[in-house]
């Protein structure tokens, strides 16, 4: 596997291949990670991996400066898995001035849950994504479901720019009480981390009471207090339509979403209901 830190050195190494299959993360790669790799690997003609801990989508008050970089650990775990190539920029290089240009969201799908607690959340994404894929020119991107509102905002912005990328989904990895894998699972104590569980289990016992005929507000007002009963702060517990993340209006294919604080860990989960 080779593994190149500046631009130059990347476009070279691809100038070969036509149609790179990419998998853009942050590092601190876990299962989830390595299963996304695992999906592009028949997608492309080369399999490029990028760790990048973007300043960008990092509030002020955020864990820029404490996010895990396990730069040797992470690239043992690609080429295990077949990787072709990882790109792992500094900052310096792949933002060598600073970036005045930024990529703007979509309000409508930006500005709701996680873009409402994170704002400019997802211009951060959107931006260094971008920039991504115009460094890599992948023919196929793969994005993980555990971050369902980052999936569905790559996608838009994918399609409203005509980009010659085709955004493939991966399935959430679980451990196997359930708990969505997170690079963030990492900060929770041994007692947090057996509490963790619970959000997947609020989600799912939300989406089954909906189901049942219980109203959608009162299914996740009960949500939301069953996790603060426990000791959680949540931002939210809700359903939406999977088509636009507004509230789903009859017919709609739905999904759960949650994001909630176990002690000084935010995590979030969703589940897709039908």
């Amino acid at each position: 596997m080779l593994i190149i830190h500046t631009v130059a050195e990347l476009r070279e190494a691809l100038a070969p291949h036509r149609a790179p299959a990419f998998v853009p993360t942050m590092g601190n790669l876990h299962q989830g990670h390595i299963s996304l790799v695992q999906k592009a690997k028949p997608l492309g003609d080369i399999t490029v991996a990028s760790i990048f801990v973007n300043r960008l989508q990092f509030l002020p008050h955020e864990d820029f400066d404490q996010y895990p970089r396990t730069l040797e650990a992470d690239a043992d775990q690609l080429q295990a898995a077949g990787c072709d190539v990882l790109f792992a920029p500094s900052e310096a290089d792949l933002y060598p001035e600073p970036q005045a240009f930024k990529v703007q969201c979509d309000p409508h799908l930006g500005d709701v849950l996680e873009g409402q607690f994170r704002p400019g959340f997802f211009t951060g994404v959107c931006t260094v994504v971008m920039k991504l894929f115009m460094c890599v020119q992948p023919r196929v991107a793969v994005f993980g479901k555990k971050d369902y509102q980052q999936l569905m905002v790559i996608r838009r912005m994918v399609r409203q720019f005509a980009m010659p990328v085709e955004i493939v989904a991966g399935e959430t990895a679980r451990a196997a009480d359930g708990l969505a894998l997170s690079s963030r699972n990492g900060y929770l104590s041994a007692p947090e981390r057996d509490e963790a569980v619970q959000l997947s289990l609020a989600l799912q016992r939300m989406a089954e009471r909906v189901r049942a005929g219980v109203r959608v507000a009162d299914a996740e007002r009960d949500a939301m207090d069953f996790l603060r009963a426990r000791g959680w702060v949540p931002d939210y517990l809700t359903m939406r339509s999977r088509a636009d993340l507004q509230a789903p209006q009859p017919g709609d294919a739905r999904v759960v979403l949650g994001a909630a604080r176990l002690g000084r860990t935010r995590l979030i989960d969703n589940i897709e209901v039908d």
